[in-house]
């Protein structure tokens, strides 16, 4: 099937790409990578008038320094976070993750920005960035405004993205030395995870002083693992003390029951994955 037809749109700056969103409205779709958007449109689930593209406005691109903070630019594609070596140093969680995404022809035409927009809770960069405590920048025709994690991933499918705004970079906090893993469990090769788990671990003499802990597909959503969190602080970095505090996973899911597995199959595997992510980032 091929899509219905519709208007093309390249801008080559965030005010022009703006003001098509606020000339069009809800006639309009924003095209960044267009790994989720193409195949919508060519089953006909969505049916725009304009599509708006993304790719010409070379300020949406790039990772840089930022003092405390990585930004990473929505446009970037996810070959490129891949391959940084400041990702890689300073947010190696996103790094290990994407490393898990897909295949390399979708990581090198996705980018990092469309995926969290897109808000799939079974997307591989949502619980990474939430774990991390990401801020995302979003402009509007009033200016930018800055959203944290906990407050852009609002539900299926839905961010704080308002009617009219795009996202222009992701603020990823440094942690600088800790252990990361992102542990995905999947049927076959390069599929949508049915449970996958992001973990973030600072260990300091053989004790983890601190963990960040991310949940893909358990929940309409992504969610922080908080009672992990907390139940790993002060723990010794042990299978055992790791295997307990796994047990509080399931804490505040609430798993989806499909084709790939029934709700119960996938708090099991929660624990599972937690225990083998929160040890594999602690080097345990």
């Amino acid at each position: 099937m091929i899509p219905t037809q519709f208007d093309y749109l390249a801008p080559t700056s965030v005010e022009e790409a703006l003001a098509a969103l606020a000339e069009h409205g809800d006639d309009a779709k924003i095209l960044a990578g267009g790994q989720s958007l193409l195949p919508v449109l060519r089953m006909r689930l969505n049916a725009p008038e304009v599509v708006i593209d993304l790719n010409r406005i070379e300020s949406l691109r790039g990772i840089r320094d930022d003092g405390d903070a990585l930004v990473v630019g929505a446009m970037t594609r996810h070959a490129d976070v891949a391959s940084s070596d400041l990702v890689a140093e300073h947010a190696a969680l996103i790094s290990k993750a994407v490393e898990h995404l897909a295949d390399a022809q979708i990581r090198h035409r996705g980018t990092f920005g469309g995926a969290l927009a897109h808000a799939d809770p079974a997307g591989d960069m949502g619980a990474p960035a939430l774990a991390l405590g990401a801020e995302f920048v979003i402009a509007g025709s009033g200016g930018t405004r800055t959203v944290a994690a906990d407050d852009f991933f609002v539900d299926l499918f839905e961010t704080a993205i308002a009617e009219g705004e795009i996202l222009t970079e992701i603020r990823i906090p440094k942690f600088t030395g800790w252990g990361a893993h992102y542990e995905k469990f999947v049927r076959v090769a390069h599929q949508w995870p049915i449970v996958a788990v992001a973990a973030a671990v600072k260990v300091e003499g053989g004790t983890i002083t601190e963990a960040r802990v991310g949940l893909t597909n358990m929940g309409s959503t992504p969610l922080r693992a908080r009672s992990v969190e907390e139940a790993l602080a002060g723990q010794p970095a042990t299978d055992e003390a790791v295997r307990a505090a796994a047990e509080k996973a399931t804490d505040g899911t609430n798993p989806p029951s499909d084709l790939n597995g029934e709700a119960a199959y996938r708090s099991h595997l929660a624990t599972v994955l937690t225990r083998r992510a929160v040890l594999a980032a602690a080097g345990a």
